[in-house]
C-alpha cells in the first residue's frame, strides 16, 4: 500500500465554482474537529505520540490523534521522518481573506533563528464535490525555500556543512520494516530507507527512545510517501557531532517557528498547483502536513515534524497582515 502526497493537476476554476462547506456560523469552532488519517513516516516518537496499543486499527490511531490536537486539547503528535503525514478537517471553512494569513499551525519549535525547528510542508484542499472528504485536489503552500532555498540565512552554512541544501519538488522515499528490533544505537543501521534519487540510508534507534519505530498497526513492510523534500537545516556546530542546531526557515511551514512567532500562520494565498503556479482559493476545508526534511542530526535523531494543533485565526479575531 503507497501513501503518497496528491498534488494539484486541471483546471483551477474546478474549486472555484465548487461548493464547499459553509462559512463559519455563530457555534463554529476555530479548532481541527476532525483527523481523517494519520500515518507517520518511522521515527523515534512513533507508536508513542499518539501510544500505540496492541490492537489498535488506523481508526484507533486516527481517533487517538484527534483527541490529542483537536478542539484545542494541544497535546502533542509526532509525523516521523520524511513524508510522514496527518490530515485534519474542521467544522467550516477557514476563508481566504486578502491580505491576511488565514490559520497557524502549532507545533513545538523553539529557539529564534536558530534552535529546534522541524519543517512540516502544509497542503490545503477544498471540499470541492461537497462530500465531507479530502478526496479533491491537493495544493501545496509554498513556503520561503519553494521559492528560493538560497535565501535562507543559513543556507550557505548548512552548504559548507555538506547539507543537501537543494529543494526536491518531486521526491519519493520508500521505508523497509526491520526484520527484527535493532538495539540503541546511533551507529546501527535500523530502519532502512531508499529514495527516488537513489540514495540509501537509515533511521538509527536512539537510547532515548527503544520502542519499535515502524508504525506498528501498518501491515505491510514498505512505507512509501511522496511530496517535496526541503534543505536540509540541521548543523552540528561542535563538528563532534554533539551541538546541533536545527534552524528555521523563513516562513509558510508547520513546526518551524514558536507558536507565537510570525513563521507560524500561513495565507492560504501562498497555495500553488503542481506546476508551482498560484492558486486563487476562497478557503479551505482540509489541511494536509507532513514532514519535509530528510535528515538525521546524531544524538537528537531525525528531523519529525511535531503538531500540536491548527486555528484559524479569522474565527480567533486575530488580523495578521501577511509580510
Amino acid at each position: 500500500m503507497r501513501h503518497s502526497v496528491i498534488y494539484a493537476a486541471g483546471l483551477v476554476a474546478i474549486v472555484l465554482t465548487a461548493c464547499s462547506k459553509e462559512k463559519a456560523g455563530k457555534d463554529a469552532t476555530p479548532y481541527i474537529t476532525e483527523v481523517f488519517e494519520y500515518m507517520p513516516a518511522p521515527g523515534q516518537f512513533v507508536n508513542t505520540m499518539p501510544l500505540y496499543e496492541e490492537g489498535d486499527t488506523q481508526e484507533t490511531m486516527n481517533r487517538k490523534v484527534l483527541e490529542a490536537i483537536g478542539n484545542n486539547n494541544r497535546g502533542l503528535i509526532s509525523l516521523g521522518g520524511w513524508g510522514g503525514y496527518v490530515v485534519v478537517g474542521f467544522d467550516h471553512t477557514i476563508e481566504n481573506r486578502e491580505g491576511l494569513c488565514d490559520f497557524r499551525v502549532l507545533g513545538n519549535a523553539f529557539g529564534d533563528e536558530g534552535g529546534s525547528s522541524e519543517p512540516g510542508i502544509i497542503m490545503v484542499s477544498v471540499d470541492a464535490n461537497g462530500n465531507g472528504l479530502p478526496d479533491d485536489l491537493w495544493y501545496e503552500i509554498a513556503g520561503s525555500a519553494h521559492i528560493d532555498p538560497a535565501q535562507e540565512i543559513w543556507y550557505q552554512a548548512a552548504r559548507d556543512n555538506g547539507n543537501d541544501v537543494a529543494l526536491h519538488p518531486d521526491y519519493s522515499m520508500t521505508y523497509l520494516r526491520p526484520e527484527q528490533e535493532a538495539a540503541a544505537s546511533e551507529e546501527e543501521e535500523y530502519i532502512l530507507w531508499e529514495d527516488i534519487l537513489g540514495r540509501r540510508g537509515s533511521i538509527p534507534k536512539n537510547k532515548y527512545h527503544t520502542q519499535p519505530y515502524f508504525p506498528q498497526w501498518y501491515g505491510e513492510d514498505r512505507l512509501s510517501f511522496s511530496g517535496t523534500c526541503l534543505p536540509q537545516n540541521g548543523i552540528d556546530e561542535s563538528g563532534e557531532g554533539t551541538y546541533y542546531v536545527l534552524y528555521k526557515f523563513r516562513y509558510g511551514y508547520a513546526d518551524n517557528d514558536t507558536n507565537s512567532g510570525a513563521g507560524s500562520v500561513v495565507d492560504i494565498s501562498w497555495a500553488v498547483d503542481s506546476r508551482g503556479q498560484s492558486v486563487d482559493l476562497p478557503g479551505v476545508d482540509f489541511i494536509r502536513i507532513y514532514t519535509g526534511v530528510n535528515q538525521v542530526n546524531g544524538w537528537l535523531g531525525e528531523c519529525s515534524t511535531e503538531i500540536m494543533g491548527v486555528e484559524d485565526l479569522h474565527l480567533l479575531g486575530e488580523e495578521i497582515a501577511t509580510d
